[in-house]
Order: C-alpha cells, then sequence, then structure tokens
C-alpha cells in the first residue's frame, strides 16, 4: 500500500514555496547568450529541469512540442525557446550531457517528446517522482505535493497559465515565472532531500 501524498487541501494551508523572482529568469536571444547560458548551467552540475508544449485541442492532433525547454540553478533560471534556431547547439548538448544532473517531476513525457523533436536522448536524468518510490509513495508525486512533502511549502501551479501558447515568440510575465518555477521547485526538492548521489535513481548514464 503505497504512502499517501499530501492533497491538495493539506499543502494550501503550509507557508508558501519561495520562488524565483522575474529580475533571476534569463531568455537567452543570440548565441553569445545561449552560450553563456550553457556555461552557468555546467558549472551547476545539477540543475532543476522541465518543458512545455503549446497545447492540442482537437482531437486526434499531435503535439509539436517541446517549444520551450528550462533549467534553474540554485539562483537562476534559463528558458531556452526552440524557436530560436541557435539555441539548439547548446540545447542539445546539454540534454546528452551525463556530466549535467537535470532533475525535474514526471519527465517521461518529456523525454519522449525531447527524443521525437530533436533526436536527442537525455542524459544523467533524475525523476523524483523514482525517488520517491524508492520511499513508498505513489509514482506520481507532481511538484506541488514533492514540496509540500519535502520542504512543508505550499507551491501554487496556475492550471490557466499551463494551458497558454508556450510557442509565442515573446512570452508572458506568468508564463516565465511558471515555467522557471517549476524547474527551480525541482531542484529546491532534491536539495532539501539531501540524499547521497549514490542513492539517487539516475536514468540515462548508460550508453
Amino acid at each position: 500500500m503505497p504512502l499517501p501524498s499530501p492533497t491538495k487541501s493539506e499543502s494550501d494551508l503550509l507557508e508558501p514555496f519561495d520562488p524565483l523572482p522575474l529580475e533571476r529568469i534569463v531568455v537567452p536571444a543570440g548565441e553569445e547568450e545561449f552560450a553563456a547560458a550553457s556555461e552557468e548551467i555546467r558549472a551547476a552540475g545539477r540543475v532543476g529541469f522541465d518543458t512545455e508544449s503549446k497545447p492540442t485541442f482537437a482531437k486526434g492532433e499531435a503535439s509539436e512540442g517541446p517549444h520551450i525547454v528550462q533549467f534553474a540553478t540554485t539562483d537562476k533560471a534559463f528558458i531556452f525557446q526552440l524557436h530560436r534556431r541557435e539555441c539548439l547547439p547548446y540545447l542539445l548538448e546539454l540534454l546528452a550531457s551525463k556530466d549535467i544532473l537535470k532533475v525535474g517531476f514526471g519527465l517521461k513525457a518529456d523525454h519522449g517528446q525531447i527524443q521525437h523533436k530533436l533526436g536527442v536522448r537525455l542524459g544523467a536524468v533524475l525523476d523524483l517522482n523514482d525517488l520517491f518510490r524508492q520511499d513508498g509513495y505513489a509514482s506520481s508525486m507532481g511538484v506541488r505535493a514533492g514540496v509540500a512533502l519535502a520542504m512543508n511549502r505550499k507551491f501554487h501551479k496556475s492550471k490557466k497559465v499551463t494551458t497558454t501558447n508556450w510557442a509565442a515568440p515573446r512570452l508572458t510575465e506568468k508564463q516565465l515565472l511558471y515555467a522557471a518555477n517549476d524547474a527551480y521547485a525541482a531542484l529546491r526538492v532534491l536539495l532539501a532531500l539531501d540524499r547521497p548521489r549514490s542513492e539517487l535513481p539516475i536514468t540515462g548514464m548508460n550508453p
């Protein structure tokens, strides 16, 4: 019998999660900015990770996502927009790297979309659902429940922002905050759990 994860009503009673502010969110544009962002991500060694895709509404319509890929360090987030073709050499290297641990929730779908769209397999991935499953919790914890359990904090996730146009050339402030903090919260959960790397169920390390 899996351990129960915190319900939304339970997590709503907690103190709010402290998110990254807008001024700590970087949206690179141009090769120099992508190179600088990639260098910071590589230097961090482990980053929060997620993707966002423009939603599909028609029956049978296939997603063309991901449209953005986000990485978060302990004090900053980077939003890579895939319509900027100059990002691709840097992004592909980061995604495939086995030296950069990419941490997130429910990453199976993200991995499939990335492989289909970009033709690259993710290297060094930690799906926090797998870590919580090791501890006896249900397989689909999610960032809200994960933050409540590991940090005793309330994480607000707007369903309205989820279904906005992530393929837009210019993202709104609400989109940037949503995307950045999805990735940032995952990293903060990992840090709060404070597990030795040898105990982490990391995938994508084998050839």
